[in-house]
């Protein structure tokens, strides 16, 4: 790699993490163009499996800190992503045998739809004790499990981390309360991103440099989103709206650069 390639992949990994520290979430779908537009990687199938990693490791450190703050509902969540991450095996296999620029542009169709999603205001639940007992195990794998293996099948297809779709899953299956399903999302995310870099690893389909310098520029930009997301506290809406609008903005891009209608 030379160096104004290292310098954009480390700024790619800054936005990424920036993203994640500042709004909580979703910065990762923005990997792949980043990697595709600013990185100049020429494989989307590379572009994902590279992204699939520093997806993995980016949601296992933010993991460790709802861990430690009580913010995870272990069985729920690992029920979860166990079925997820069955899905997120097939759809790698699925992606891996599509067309590249197709793929590219049905991500960019994604990206919109995500957009969409994070403008609707999503709705708290009602059980903060929420835990999986023998009475209602039953009743909640029945909602847990399918909605798991759809959300990881999506995962694993584009290589994302699907938060954006596990957060409302696992509300919907457990009504759990809103920052308990933040936390234990992350148990998925960290599952179907290692689950999708496997596959994709082992299929060569990895550049392991250019994770290593993504993952740095990671770190650095999420102390410095953490510390604006403190300072900003008060305007998270505006932030979660104006961040849907670069999303829909990203995607519109990728799906004219799939079809070849950009300029230039």
């Amino acid at each position: 790699m030379d160096i104004t390639t290292i310098a954009l992949t480390l700024l790619s990994g800054g936005v990424i993490g920036f993203v994640l520290g500042l709004v909580g979430g979703g910065g990762s779908i923005l990997a792949v163009p980043l990697l595709v537009y600013a990185v100049g990687m020429k494989s989307p199938h590379m572009a994902i499996g590279t992204a699939a990693v520093a997806v993995a490791l980016n949601a296992l450190v933010g993991l460790v800190g709802h861990a430690r703050s009580g913010n995870v509902r272990w069985q729920c969540a690992i029920s979860f992503a166990i079925a997820g991450s069955a899905g997120a095996a097939l759809g790698a296999e699925a992606g891996k045998a599509f067309d590249g620029e197709k793929l590219l542009g049905l991500f960019g169709g994604l990206m919109v739809v995500v957009a969409v999603l994070m403008l609707l205001k999503r709705r708290t639940a009602e059980n903060p004790q929420v835990s999986m007992t023998r009475g209602n195990a039953r009743s909640m794998l029945t909602r847990i499990l399918p909605t798991g293996l759809g959300t990881g099948l999506l995962a694993g297809f584009f290589g994302i981390g699907g938060g954006f779709l596990i957060v409302p899953g696992l509300v919907f299956a457990t009504a759990m309360p809103l920052s308990l399903a933040i936390g234990s999302s992350l148990v998925a995310v960290t599952a179907f991103g290692m689950t999708t870099a496997g596959s994709y690893a082992l299929s060569g389909l990895v550049d392991w440099t250019v994770v290593s310098w993504l993952v740095a520029g990671g770190v650095g930009g999420s102390v410095l989103g953490r510390a604006a997301g403190a300072r900003l506290a008060g305007h998270k809406r505006v932030l979660e709206v104006g961040f849907a609008v670069l999303v829909a903005a990203v995607g519109l891009w990728v799906i004219a650069g799939s079809l070849g209608l950009q300029g230039g």
